[in-house]
């Protein structure tokens, strides 16, 4: 995925009470339940595995063409179909 576009100067000028106004009106903002990072344990994350995989040239153009990053992107298309067979299992 790549990364956020920097923030705006406008949205750098805002105050506490403005831009948490703004999160608290965003649908797609979801509110942390209070005690939440009491017991929170931080999870390392899985480390990758190299590989030698073989794609079809326009998958593997595709994917370059999106620039830096485009292996992320790769493994988070297949992890995504993997998610999705799970589900319908």
């Amino acid at each position: 995925m790549p990364p956020a576009p920097p923030a705006s100067d406008a949205l750098k000028s805002l105050r506490d009470d403005e831009s948490d106004a703004r999160a608290a009106s965003d649908p797609d903002a979801g509110v942390v339940p209070p005690g939440f990072w009491d017991t929170a344990e931080p999870v390392a994350p899985e480390t990758k595995e190299q590989i030698t995989l073989r794609l079809d040239p326009d998958v593997l153009r595709h994917f370059r063409s999106t620039g830096k990053g485009y292996q992320s992107r790769i493994n988070a298309v297949l992890k995504s179909y993997v998610q999705a067979q799970k589900r319908a299992g």
